[in-house]
């Protein structure tokens, strides 16, 4: 039921407009509109702070259909997550009542500041500084490839409070738009998700109570790769989404277009073709929903299963979007035909929220 509500929802609500949004590298406001009306934007968020309640899986689900038809909207309900998690995780109660309630009702998007113009894969070598000054930290400094930056209301921000000591002197802080001295880059001019904007966001001097740390101080880094842990698998339901829009548009052109006297699709190398998509694909999705799962049991071996479920969905992701522009052959190259731009959107889903070749690091460290 829910897949069917949110696929409807967005084919007739978000669809339409995914081209514009990507030749225009505009927000996708229409998505956006769409998914606070239907309670969809933010699905993660607890009951008792006025969500939806939806678990893991139901999440994806919902990720995953909105990636079907325009990867950038699906950025809405996937960084709402990864940004409000923090919070989820490791914040106070207090915190989690004044900034998860806006949330849920569409008040204020989240997004999550790690990155660092020196500190990518790297995390823990990040710079922001963050200092103490009574009931107050001030801090400074720059972050980098935040998505949806300058649209979203919240920003939860690691930053150093103690230099000496590496990853157990970071912290995490939550940071409003409002807040003085917070400003943000230009975007970034990007090969693909151009509707979700990537900026760098500034913080001078940025002076917030105290009250707005998350967790408690030097808990900042273990509560960003603990969030990771669970976010990992959003991608991964991203990956799908794309992937699964770009087979189903391939299987229907191949049966409709038709070459030497017979559809496209009756010839055994392209039929060839999409069996190894649609069984890619179906491998990568039952990886997926068995890391959501973990992820909402808090199981022993979820750092393993998320980084699997998104090396591996994203990895075919990129396979089944390439092939699908194949398929297509010429008209596939054009962008009058939306595989193309699901091929270049896909291919973030291999470098964000960690590239694949850190995942396989994570991976080999945490072997089952």
């Amino acid at each position: 039921m829910l897949r069917d509500s949110v696929r409807a929802l967005s084919e007739a609500k978000i669809a339409p407009f995914a081209a514009d949004v990507d030749e225009e590298g505009r927000f996708p406001q229409e998505a956006l509109d769409a998914l606070v009306a239907n309670d969809l934007h933010a699905v993660h968020v607890p009951e008792s702070y006025g969500g939806a309640g939806a678990d893991a899986l139901a999440t994806v689900i919902v990720i995953e259909e909105v990636a079907r038809v325009c990867g950038s909207s699906s950025l809405i309900p996937a960084v709402n997550k990864l940004g409000s998690l923090p919070v989820i995780l490791s914040g106070s109660e207090e915190l989690k009542k004044k900034y998860l309630g806006p949330l849920a009702k569409g008040d204020g998007m989240f997004s999550y500041c790690l990155s660092e113009p020196d500190a990518g894969s790297d995390a823990g070598g990040m710079k922001t500084k963050a200092v103490r000054d009574g009931d107050f930290w001030v801090l400074n400094g720059v972050k980098r490839w935040i998505t949806n930056a300058g649209v979203s209301d919240y920003y939860t921000v690691m930053a150093v409070t103690d230099p000496e000591k590496r990853t157990k002197g970071i912290s995490a802080f939550v940071v409003e738009k409002g807040d003085e001295g917070v400003s943000f880059g230009a975007p970034e001019k990007k090969l693909g998700i151009k509707g979700s904007p990537t900026r760098e966001v500034y913080l001078d001097n940025v002076r917030i109570p105290a009250d707005r740390m998350i967790g408690e101080e030097g808990t900042g880094f273990a509560t960003a790769m603990k969030t990771l842990d669970h976010t990992r698998i959003t991608i991964a339901a991203q990956a799908l989404g794309i992937a699964q829009g770009a087979l189903d548009y391939a299987k229907s052109y191949v049966r409709e277009r038709k070459q030497f006297g017979k559809p496209v699709g009756d010839f055994q190398g392209v039929q060839f073709m999409l069996a190894d998509m649609a069984m890619k694909l179906e491998a990568a999705r039952q990886l997926t929903y068995a890391a959501a799962a973990k992820s909402e049991r808090g199981d022993s071996d979820l750092t393993f299963q998320g980084a699997a479920a998104k090396c591996f969905a994203s990895d075919v992701a990129m396979e089944v979007t390439t092939d699908a522009v194949q398929l297509l052959g010429g008209y596939g190259y054009t962008r009058d035909y939306p595989v193309e731009r699901m091929m270049r959107d896909a291919k973030i889903t291999q470098i964000y929220e960690g590239t694949n070749q850190v995942q396989r690091v994570v991976m080999a460290r945490n072997l089952p």
